[in-house]
């Protein structure tokens, strides 16, 4: 038992570090954003004042100056630069992965031509704003000079902290015993900007070693150097990398650097390909905790009015609180689920004596009794309507939940699960899933786990918006929940 706890607290605290990691290379990414539409309105104002200045007047007279005065011009400038972060997002300047400088300052070069080549277009069709050929010159040039500097600042903090703090850096083991593997190792200790820190290195794919790693010294990411491993073992040790939450990359063979359709990152002529299980990383993340804050707090907003109501019927139909807070897990944490106390007070006491009644149609870890005793009248509907899961918009508004994702499970039967399992851990638990419109409770566990993988594999805000419609449809018409 000593043994479990201490490989539960080894994996949590991989968790919360790998976490954090990602954390803070999303946090330097996210604050570009605002950072580039500082950087662009400073580029605008100093075309403006330089345009308008006595030694360019003189040279060129201003002729425009009447016509665009400074409110309207600063007026242009916030309408505009909207535009071109756009295009910086589509060109690429907000992928979460570290560049050279010169690769940045040629990226920046390009986005910026691009952005302005569509502001020349719009001024060309509608000829509203102006005709200073000089201002469209200089916003450009002061715009690419600007946003480098600016980057070029926030990558000298990143870089400090990255060296000082270990903010942001991932924490490497390199297995393998051939050249790549060295030279992959030699690059990333003393090239201390890739974002890497070899902290252990290893001939060979050896789990009992990897597992040792975790703890002593905190690894994050495991990279394999050489490709010839047995299949077998390499398949073990991505399943393993899944279950404590490891990052995992691999330098491919030709065939396999041709044959994968992956974004990969190249290290000293070495190609580098992450393996992912999600693409609900980097800006998906930021688009989706977006998405989950507006959406709780709109929902909480125009809900809270009846839930004192709904509060007062249910002090009146039993004994016990109006609101109940249940350990479940969301993304490998334990946290409090808020809900409609719909059952008796102390009911997860009873649940012991009720397993043996438990309907689920498969040997899954889940419980399912359609007439559950411990439901009172006023849960019993409450249930059915689902409207003792609207507390939980308050989980999402904290963080611990999303509007949509796995369903959360209680811990005891979340060490229940396989390993296959593992992966409904690794983003977090939802209000409504794939599993809830697609037969809801009356899933066998395994075909719920399938969906929800399925969910994990292929998200986007699309299929979340497709989720959340059915789920209102289901609220409108279904009635299977108790």
């Amino acid at each position: 038992m000593h043994l479990i706890k201490n490989r539960r607290i080894e994996k949590y605290a991989v968790f919360l570090y790998d976490t954090n990691m990602k954390k803070s290379l999303l946090l330097f990414t996210v604050l570009l954003v605002p950072l580039d539409f500082i950087m662009l309105f400073l580029a605008g104002l100093s075309a403006y004042f330089l345009r308008t200045s006595a030694v360019v007047a003189q040279i060129r007279p201003v002729l425009f100056h009447l016509n665009l005065p400074l409110e309207r011009y600063i007026a242009i400038l916030l309408a505009v630069i909207p535009f071109w972060i756009v295009i910086f997002a589509l060109t690429g300047l907000y992928n979460i992965k570290r560049k050279s400088l010169l690769e940045e300052f040629f990226q920046i070069i390009a986005s910026a031509s691009f952005a302005m080549m569509g502001v020349i277009i719009y001024i060309f069709m509608q000829r509203e704003w102006f005709d200073s050929r000089f201002i469209v010159l200089a916003v450009w040039l002061f715009a690419v000079v600007c946003v480098f500097i600016g980057r070029f600042i926030l990558g000298k903090i990143q870089r400090y902290f990255a060296a000082h703090r270990s903010l942001g850096v991932q924490r490497v083991l390199v297995i393998g015993n051939d050249e790549v593997s060295k030279t992959l190792a030699v690059e990333m200790n003393r090239n201390p900007s890739l974002g890497y820190r070899v902290v252990k290195e290893m001939p060979e794919i050896r789990l009992d070693e990897i597992k040792a790693a975790i703890a002593n010294p905190k690894i994050d990411t495991v990279i394999v150097g050489q490709a010839d491993y047995a299949k077998d073992a390499i398949v073990e040790l991505v399943e393993f990398c899944q279950e404590f939450h490891l990052n995992f990359r691999f330098a491919p063979t030709l065939f396999q650097a041709l044959a994968t359709n992956v974004e990969m990152e190249v290290v000293r002529g070495i190609p580098l390909i992450e393996v992912k299980h999600t693409p609900l990383d980097g800006w998906g993340k930021v688009a989706k905790r977006t998405a989950d804050i507006l959406g709780s707090f709109l929902g909480l907003l125009f809900l809270a009015p009846f839930f004192g109501l709904i509060g007062i019927l249910i002090k009146i139909d039993s004994k016990g609180p109006a609101f109940v807070a249940l350990t479940r897990v969301s993304g490998g944490r334990k946290f409090n689920l808020y809900k409609f106390r719909s059952m008796v007070d102390g009911a997860h006491d009873l649940k012991k004596d009720l397993l043996r009644y438990n309907e689920r149609k498969d040997a899954g870890p889940l419980f399912k009794m359609r007439n559950d005793p411990r439901i009172t009248r006023v849960g019993r509907v409450l249930r059915k309507t689902r409207i003792d899961e609207f507390p939980q918009l308050y989980n999402v508004l904290k963080g611990e939940m999303s509007l949509v994702g796995p369903r959360p499970h209680e811990p005891e039967e979340v060490a229940q699960y396989e390993k296959r399992h593992k992966k409904l851990l690794t983003i977090k638990a939802g209000m409504t899933g794939m599993a809830q419109i697609y037969g809801s409770s009356d899933l066998p566990f395994e075909q719920e786990a399938k969906l929800d993988t399925y969910y994990i594999e292929n998200w986007s805000l699309f299929l979340d918006l497709k989720i959340l419609l059915r789920t209102l449809i289901l609220l409108l018409r279904d009635r299977s929940a108790c």
